[in-house]
């Protein structure tokens, strides 16, 4: 325990693990489950039609990554038949406000990168 403490993160360093963690929060679908998840706690095809697009293997895939990665709680209930519930971990929720402004942010944006968008295509296309 004592070496996970001196532990220092580098994304830029090719071995150091935060580059997977950073694949799996900034990938499309991660970024969708997690400010999904911001909203609260989901069932998975409740989840899943919240994120419209992804697949259930895709959906799962990913609720699994982030699950071992610390973002995200798996809760399963013994009931019939079974109940299964996610929701962010704490750590989850700091990321998740974080993608949410970045979301907030490139909405905010979309006038601009539409109009961006067609002179650039105007521009290639003569």
């Amino acid at each position: 325990m004592a070496d996970m403490e001196q532990l220092v993160a580098d994304v830029f360093a090719r071995a150091c693990t935060s580059r997977a963690v950073l694949e799996n929060v900034a990938g499309k679908w991660g970024v969708l489950a997690l400010a999904a998840l911001s909203e609260g706690t989901y069932r998975f095809n409740a989840l899943r039609r919240r994120v419209d697009g992804i697949s259930e293997k895709m959906l799962s895939q990913t609720l699994q990554a982030l699950e071992r990665d610390g973002l995200v709680r798996r809760d399963a209930q013994a009931t019939i038949p079974p109940k299964v519930e996610y929701s962010l971990t704490p750590a989850g929720e700091r990321i998740s406000a974080k993608l949410i402004e970045l979301i907030e942010l490139i909405e905010g944006e979309m006038p601009r990168v539409t109009a961006a968008q067609q002179r650039y295509d105007t521009e290639r296309a003569r």
